[in-house]
């Protein structure tokens, strides 16, 4: 079977998903601006996600704690999905919904951002943690899910919602935001120039 016909198409419908993103540079462009007045506050985000979405909050937490482009200072982010022991041990002995909404109880504080990565937007781990971090710490929740944004949109400052319902496309494009913000973050606070 010639599966080229296939292969164009899932070209074609990630290129179609990213140029509708086109029209939305200033919704990615605000969720850069919080996260830069988080990092000038010296408050801190903390990533999360399940699945390939986990792969992408340490994605996301490397480039702010290393560097995107720039050599620079690091930049205070944590992936709530790379402690196994806490993930192992506090599904195993409680629940896999409360993994992400534990670490949130001990490492947020007011000011905060969460970041949460879900295709569905309807991952129940990380609408408690979003939950936790919203009624009781205070945190401000900055959520990338596709369309429509499920429950995690009624829980975020700012919700992305991308323009599929299928995940790969959806990933495809939660990629391409981030290092959007990942670079703006990096110009705004040090500069086209600074070090």
């Amino acid at each position: 079977m010639n599966y080229k016909n296939y292969i164009e198409n899932c070209i074609r419908e990630n290129n179609g998903i990213k140029k509708e993103l086109v029209y939305r540079a200033d919704e990615i462009e605000n969720i850069a601006n919080s996260i830069v007045q988080c990092y000038l506050k010296g408050d801190k985000v903390l990533v999360m996600g399940n699945g390939g979405s986990a792969a992408d909050a340490q994605h996301i937490a490397g480039e702010l704690v290393g560097r995107f482009k720039k050599e620079r200072r690091a930049l205070s982010a944590l992936a709530l999905s790379t402690d196994s022991s806490i993930i192992t041990a506090w599904s195993n002995d409680y629940n896999f919904d409360d993994i992400f909404n534990r670490q949130v109880e001990a490492y947020a504080k007011p000011g905060d951002i969460l970041l949460g990565l879900s295709t569905s937007g309807n991952s129940k781990n990380v609408i408690r943690a979003f939950q936790k971090g919203k009624y009781q710490i205070g945190t401000y929740n900055i959520s990338l899910t596709g369309k429509d944004g499920g429950e995690l949109k009624g829980l975020s400052d700012i919700c992305f919602d991308v323009p599929s319902r299928d995940t790969p496309r959806i990933q495809e494009a939660h990629e391409l935001i981030y290092h959007i913000v990942c670079d703006l973050v990096e110009k705004k606070l040090f500069g086209e120039d600074k070090q």
